[in-house]
């Protein structure tokens, strides 16, 4: 039932897309263009006026773009005065009309007007690329970043896991959906049609993605699995050419080695956390076989650690290797307690464990340079999840394997002397 209401959603969208008429080209400014979507009343004056903007917007150059954040930044924000007013009315007489009155005055009119330019069909993916022209332009100025807020704001409710359809991707996925795969994959460069082909085709090997209604062309975010027998600690050994495929009743792992983001203007809001989980239950439903999810993942911050606290490494050093980057996942931490590596707040994040490190795991280029080759398993056990959710977000601790505990300690760093 999911998959046929996300198919009738899309044909109903492209349809309306097509029998809207187009309304006749407005020669006001633009900003003056969103105040008066904003006090519009009409439905379909409304559309014809969003439907402009979004239009006019995004043949903007980014000068432009900047300037009209600015102002909707500006003009379009709270009245604090009214924010407090409305608060002391409402703290001294509790009511429907002075709590309405408080939350009226509490939203900027910025977030009415994203709202109001929704109501265009094929709007969704418009206001993803405005958010990304917002973050890529916005840098860290501060009325922008809370206009940011208020895109994130939105954004949380229209794409949360409730609006969000699973599907699998395979060698007979349309042409340009596999296009799409092979440009936004994040994590293992895909060189070719052929390299692409040997991660969607064989038995052993899946792909799944998250998509919404309202951009049913477009991937949010995709992960690539390998089925296999036991732990991988090579990506190379798992993306090898001239690998033999394995029957799937024979696997009894399944392999998370690649988890990429497609849209700039969703981050932030989180997917891998719930794309991961029903990835892996929906394995274990259909493969009764597998007993252990883990992932093969790139430790991206290990050689900048290494560099910022001037420890000197030999990539032709396993045991080192394998030692300071069991190190850096438990004990490098940023200002606020979390670790150091992206990739590591994710994953322990979600509930996994630090399972196990591999040195010359990744000997690409990009490999050798983010972490000497070195590569973690993050293990998913999913009747532990929570426990260990509940474990790093209330206390940071880093849930590891005991083998990476004993990796990690006084050891692992060279002595004073040595650095």
């Amino acid at each position: 039932m999911t998959l046929l209401a996300d198919l009738l959603s899309t044909v109903f969208e492209r349809r309306y897309r097509r029998e809207t008429p187009q309304a006749a080209v407005d020669g006001r400014p633009l900003t003056e263009m969103a105040d008066a979507l904003v006090g519009s009343a009409g439905e379909t004056s409304g559309l014809a006026l969003a439907r402009e903007i979004l239009s006019r917007f995004a043949e903007l150059d980014d000068d432009d773009k900047l300037s009209f954040f600015h102002d909707i930044a500006t003009t379009m924000n709270i009245d604090p005065e009214a924010v407090r007013t409305t608060l002391d009315d409402y703290e001294r007489s509790p009511s429907k009309h002075s709590y309405r009155a408080f939350m009226e005055a509490a939203e900027p009119a910025r977030q009415e007007l994203i709202r109001r330019l929704n109501q265009v069909p094929g709007a969704t993916g418009a206001l993803v690329k405005m958010r990304a022209d917002l973050l890529r332009l916005g840098g860290q100025e501060p009325e922008l970043q809370a206009l940011d807020l208020d895109f994130r704001h939105l954004f949380a409710s229209w794409f949360n896991r409730g609006f969000l359809v699973l599907r699998p991707i395979n060698w007979e996925s349309p042409a340009h959906i596999l296009e799409k795969i092979i440009a936004y994959e994040a994590v293992h460069a895909i060189d070719s049609w052929d390299d692409l082909r040997r991660r969607l085709q064989p038995k052993d090997r899946r792909c799944f993605a998250f998509f919404h209604p309202a951009m049913p062309d477009e991937p949010l975010i995709f992960v690539e699995v390998a089925l296999t027998k036991g732990v991988p600690g090579s990506v190379q050994a798992l993306l090898a050419g001239d690998r033999a495929a394995m029957p799937t009743e024979e696997a009894d792992t399944a392999v998370f080695y690649s988890i990429s983001n497609c849209q700039s203007g969703l981050a932030s809001i989180s997917f891998g956390n719930s794309l991961i989980k029903q990835v892996a239950a929906d394995l274990a439903a259909e493969l009764p076989g597998l007993e252990t999810f883990v992932t093969l993942s790139p430790i991206p911050g290990l050689t900048k650690w290494l560099k910022q606290e001037r420890l000197a490494w030999d990539i032709a050093n396993p045991e080192t290797m394998k030692a300071l980057a069991a190190h850096y996942l438990l004990y490098a931490k940023r200002d606020n307690g979390l670790p150091f590596d992206p990739v590591a707040r994710f994953h322990l994040g979600n509930g996994a464990v630090v399972h196990a490190v591999h040195a010359d795991a990744d000997t690409s280029d990009k490999g050798r340079a983010q972490s000497g080759g070195t590569m973690v398993n993050y293990l998913y056990d999913l009747a532990q999840v929570a426990q260990n959710h509940e474990i790093f977000a209330n206390t940071r601790e880093v849930v590891a394997a005991p083998e990476i505990k004993a990796l990690a300690g006084p050891a692992a760093l060279p002595s004073t002397e040595e650095r």
